[in-house]
């Protein structure tokens, strides 16, 4: 177990992450928006565009500035070609 910076000094547990995904996508703004509309929602942007939505198990969305393969490399994960 281990805390993961995602960006303006806000950390998460690299175990509660199920998922990194890019917020341009059609089914990534439902999501977003059915967290916002549950509660569930954290915004650690700081003001700045959203680059990831981190979906983790417990169904908290957390809106991150730093991209996923910033993220993936905090991460530590392998990349696959």
């Amino acid at each position: 177990m281990k805390f993961v910076d995602i960006g303006a000094g806000n950390m998460v547990l690299d175990q509660r992450i199920v998922a990194l995904v890019t917020p341009d996508s059609a089914p990534a703004k439902r999501i977003v928006g059915e967290a916002k509309d549950k509660g569930r929602i954290i915004d650690c942007t700081g003001g700045r565009r959203t680059k990831t939505v981190i979906i983790t198990d417990s169904d908290h969305v957390i809106l991150s500035y730093l991209s996923s393969e910033a993220l993936g490399e905090r991460l530590n994960l392998d990349k696959k070609d």
